[in-house]
């Protein structure tokens, strides 16, 4: 089983990446590939950008790997209530080469933040958009307040009722891509 997991950010620590990992992790011998969306910086998107230069390789590049993947775990990170530029900027693109960017695979959303709101914002924007760009979302789970729920230095939930909710919805995804296997 190959597993894509993605933190929604472009920072170099971020606790969305560290998120989408250790969830990753979760799945028993998975092949995981860590995106890293500074691989994927384009410049930002219009209509005009395009038309100048087209569907840029990166973007089909993304597709590719989303693609590759038997299933996806995306972590999102929350600027201002909503997607991080980053993000959405990629988004954009890749969905002009393919409207349904999570290409049909069933998917796993998450998001945290240092604070108690847990990036449940983004998390609920994904979740209304995910059936647009072919997301099968198998479950979801907002992280309130990072620091205090995640060990750093074990790089696990430490906190045992999110670890458990966490636990359930990996077993859903690993599920769902068993039986398509079988």
């Amino acid at each position: 089983m190959k597993i894509l997991a993605l933190g929604a950010s472009n920072s170099k620590n971020s606790i969305n990446k560290a998120l989408a990992m250790y969830a990753s992790s979760l799945i028993g011998e998975a092949k995981v590939d860590v995106l890293d969306l500074n691989d994927f910086e384009l410049p930002m998107y219009s209509e005009d950008r395009e038309k100048e230069i087209g569907q840029p390789k990166l973007a089909q590049n993304f597709i590719a790997k989303m693609n590759s993947a038997d299933a996806i775990i995306v972590s999102f990170a929350e600027h201002n209530g909503t997607y991080t530029v980053a993000f959405k900027n990629i988004l954009d693109w890749a969905s002009r080469v393919s409207r349904d960017v999570y290409q049909n695979k069933p998917v796993i959303f998450l998001a945290t933040s240092p604070g108690p709101g847990g990036a449940s914002n983004v998390l609920n924007t994904a979740l209304q958009s995910a059936q647009f760009f072919g997301a099968n979302v198998k479950g979801s789970l907002s992280v309130p307040s990072f620091y205090e729920n995640f060990d750093s230095s074990t790089l696990q939930l430490s906190n045992p009722q999110l670890r458990s909710e966490l636990e359930i919805i990996v077993k859903s995804l690993t599920n769902e891509v068993g039986e398509k296997h079988a």
